[in-house]
């Protein structure tokens, strides 16, 4: 603790023990108690409390005042425990007698404060804290602390639960660190005195007739083996789950015991445990059992989990994968009866008339199947899946469940009927499974139903009762499969299909980009930029757009009312434009395509536009356009970034100035690469001469790129700056490789040395000169070559970095800031209301 902090202590101590003093505000609460707990963390001794003797004068007052606020009543409580985290401190304060006081029996435990929920989560967090040596965990025991937080277990504030739960994992993890006994056996063990008592809590509580009691157990065996403990601990792991594994088995197979569904995640985290990584033992028949009795939205969590786990018996993992495709299986035959096509599964784990029941159900099919499309959805993303998944078999599902969506199935069975009828315009279902189809097409297997998976996406597309969100899924979903037809080999009849599907989807999406819905034509438009980025290269999409009229609805587009539309416009356009103006043989002809006047509207957007969105739109796609080499050559490229810079440097847009700015940086390193023709070399040698270095500053003064760049670093949001100084501390790496200075006498002796100064003074004052002059001041000149080189070499450019870098609370938030606050906070609600009075 720093000298000013000591001596402003007493006074915040004085103030928060001054029952007159109105509560503090509860952040600054926190920020105190995280003080000190930085302060506890690296200095364990006991001088803290004893060179500070106002904190143990804080307590006593506030345990002598009749009632306390619970603000400051926790706040007591927290800090007490937060300085008896140390043995040392521990023994102090219990010489002090405030420990039993605070946590004892005789604490607020026993009085009315207890009823405030804040008070009873204060105790919990202050044992917390406390609880980090054995003198502790013997106090916790001895003034009947752990019978508290049993029943803190079940307190109606869901926070003090949560609290207590965690408290108790963190007791019998730490009790066992300092066992030094070894566990031989599951016969052959001694749990601490503390441990003992939670163990048999738990055993005592799972064996209850009360319900609370047992799921309370649960949920607190399940952070347990959630934890380090399950982790760190394999023999008492293994020694406490055999001391409740047959009260676990009998809660699965009593269909009348309420917490079931507690079960699968208390077993999906003893399963993660290494102690069960092996493929023998009863653990691994009770998971089984598990997968059975459960119910299919029970077991699906489960399922789910065991199939992501690395040592995972392989008997178990088909199981669990059979589970979840249960439902999709149940679609596939309720389709069509006789089965057309073979189902997804050969045996069915449970009963297959419960997963029937619940797809027949109006209240649990959309339930059911989300939630199962969300499980094989996350199992499609992983990328070492060690079992596999009939990929056939569930695309078919998938489009049947779309085709009962939009009601474009018709089927004969009875119960296909019903899930028709329960599914018909369910959105939620819909965008699962639209999501599910669009991770589908990385598998390789699905080729055969290409054609018939079209058909399903085109009716979406085509369909006016497709909802603006279930019609951006299905574009996602429909660019992704256009992909995966692009990879297929590629015979006549192939191209043919190609071709087809291609026109077809055009013809949707003019009609699309029509739409009186700005979020469909929004969707459309991004569509669109995702072809193209794929398909850019493809002869037959080029072919199909080309002939469509898309390019010109989407330049119509531009100017819509609604400002986000116009900015995927301004993307689409400008993605559109690698294939209609920048391509080495243009397809496109005529004056409304060409590159000039596609430039020219795009920078009268970024002058013009009123809103945010199509401005960083434009300046985005200005710098996809000079990263892959659009722009021209050297001197047109100048004379755009010259006057897109113009622009940009006016534009209120923080993020459009930082677009400007990444524009910049791909200019320098494009023309330092282009100029020194070793596009690798860090430092190419060609700058080493006077005549590239001048040529080069040449070209950025021309470009006008240091007016920017210096005013930039002083633009009053702080990215801006950020950026500004990495561009320049680059470029000064470029003209000074050694990191060498010019000499200050030089540089004043100078005829630029006034103008340097003024923007090194300048600088100095950072955002506070916001009216930076772009075009100079005091003599400096930002388009001369030789000023632009010194002022590089003077600019302490490295030492600006790290201003600009440093957090904008560095001071705010110091320890001594906090307490000044805090005492100018007291001091300024006494003279309010001596004026009120």
């Amino acid at each position: 603790m720093t000298r000013e902090c000591a001596a402003l202590l007493p006074g915040v101590c004085a103030a928060l023990a001054d029952p007159r003093q109105p509560g503090l505000d509860d952040t600054c609460l926190e920020k105190l108690l995280d003080w000190f707990r930085s302060l506890t963390w690296f200095d364990p001794t006991v001088e803290l409390v004893q060179d500070n003797p106002c904190l143990t004068e804080l307590i006593t007052s506030v345990l002598a005042l009749q009632d306390p606020s619970p603000s400051i009543l926790s706040f007591t409580l927290q800090l007490a425990g937060i300085l008896a985290s140390s043995e040392s401190r521990f023994q102090h304060l219990q010489q002090e007698k405030l420990l039993g006081r605070l946590f004892g029996r005789e604490g607020p435990r026993g009085s009315a404060a207890w009823e405030d929920a804040s008070v009873r989560s204060a105790w919990v967090k202050g044992v917390h804290s406390m609880v980090h040596h054995q003198p502790a965990l013997l106090f916790l025991c001895s003034m009947g602390g752990m019978d508290v937080i049993f029943t803190l277990q079940g307190d109606p504030s869901l926070f003090v639960a949560s609290a207590a739960s965690q408290l108790l994992v963190h007791i019998l993890t730490f009790s066992l660190e300092s066992e030094t006994s070894k566990v031989l056996s599951t016969k052959d063990c001694d749990w601490p005195v503390c441990a003992q008592m939670i163990v048999k809590h738990i055993q005592e509580s799972l064996q209850s007739s009360s319900a609370s009691h047992m799921e309370q157990s649960l949920k607190l065996l399940s952070s347990l083996f959630g934890s380090c403990f399950g982790s760190c601990y394999a023999a008492w792991t293994e020694v406490l789950w055999s001391d409740v594994a047959k009260q676990i088995e009998s809660f699965l197979l009593e269909e009348t015991v309420q917490p079931q569904p507690l079960l699968a995640n208390l077993l999906l985290n003893v399963a993660r445990s290494p102690v069960f990584c092996g493929t023998e033992g009863s653990f691994w028949a009770l998971v089984t059992s598990a997968l059975e009795h459960l119910t299919p939205v029970q077991a699906g969590p489960l399922a789910v989990g065991l199939l992501k786990l690395c040592k995972c018996p392989q008997d178990v993992r088909i199981q669990a994968l059979t589970v979840l495709l249960q439902p999709m299986d149940c679609i596939l035959r309720a389709a069509s009866q006789p089965l057309e096509c073979a189902g997804l599964l050969d045996e069915s784990v449970s009963d297959p008339g419960t997963v029937e029941s619940l797809l027949s159900s109006k209240t649990t099919c959309a339930g059911l199947l989300c939630q199962t499309l969300a499980h094989l959805e996350k199992l499609l993303s992983l990328k070492h899946l060690r079992v596999d998944l009939p990929c056939v078999s569930l695309l078919r599902s998938l489009m049947t469940i779309l085709q009962f969506c939009n009601g474009f199935l018709s089927p004969t069975s009875p119960l296909g009927s019903t899930i028709s009828r329960n599914l018909i315009n369910c959105f939620r279902v819909q965008k699962s499974a639209l999501d599910v189809l669009a991770a589908l097409s990385e598998e390789k297997d699905c080729d055969t139903l290409i054609g018939n998976l079209f058909d399903v996406l085109l009716a979406y597309l085509q369909s006016p009762n497709t909802s603006p969100t279930v019609l951006k899924k299905t574009f996602q979903a429909t660019s992704k499969w256009l992909v995966h037809l692009q990879g297929l080999s590629c015979s006549n009849s192939q191209w043919q299909q190609t071709e087809k599907i291609l026109e077809d989807v055009f013809v949707v999406l003019q009609k699309r980009l029509c739409s009186p819905c700005w979020e469909v034509r929004d969707s459309s438009l991004e569509f669109l930029t995702a072809m193209v980025k794929c398909l850019r290269d493809q002869k037959e999409f080029r072919q199909c757009f080309l002939s469509s009229e898309v390019l010109r609805l989407t330049e119509n587009l531009l100017e819509d009312p609604e400002s986000y539309v116009r900015a995927s416009a301004v993307t689409a356009v400008g993605h559109l434009a690698l294939i209609t103006c920048f391509a080495p043989e243009s397809p496109v002809t005529g004056s409304q395509y060409n590159k000039e006047s596609i430039v020219a509207k795009l920078q009268e957007i970024l002058s013009t536009d009123s809103e945010g969105f199509p401005r960083r739109a434009v300046i985005s796609i200005f710098t996809k356009w000079l990263r892959e080499g659009c722009t021209g050559q050297l001197e047109d490229t100048e004379q755009f970034i010259s006057r897109v810079i113009q622009t940009v440097e006016r534009d209120l847009d923080w993020e459009v100035r930082l677009g400007g700015l990444e524009l910049v940086e791909v200019f320098c390193s494009q023309t330092i690469c282009q100029l020194s023709q070793c596009p690798y070399a860090p430092v190419s040698s060609a700058l080493t001469s006077s005549t590239p270095q001048k040529e080069l500053l040449q070209v950025f003064c021309r470009a006008k790129l240091f007016g920017f760049l210096f005013g930039s670093l002083c633009d009053c949001d702080k990215p801006v700056g950020q950026r500004a100084c990495d561009v320049l501390v680059g470029l000064r790496g470029r003209f000074y490789p050694m990191s060498t200075l010019e000499n200050p006498q030089e540089i004043e002796d100078s005829p630029a040395g006034r103008g340097i100064a003024w923007l090194q003074r300048t600088l100095r004052q950072g955002s506070l000169a916001q009216n930076f002059p772009m075009d100079g001041g005091d003599g400096v000149d930002f388009q001369d070559p030789e000023t632009m080189m010194l002022a590089l070499g003077a600019i302490d450019l490295l030492e600006l970095h790290d201003e600009l870098n440093k957090s904008s609370d560095h001071v705010e938030e110091s320890p001594q800031s906090l307490l000044q606050d805090i005492l100018a906070t007291v001091g300024t609600i006494e003279e309010n209301e001596v004026d009120c009075y």
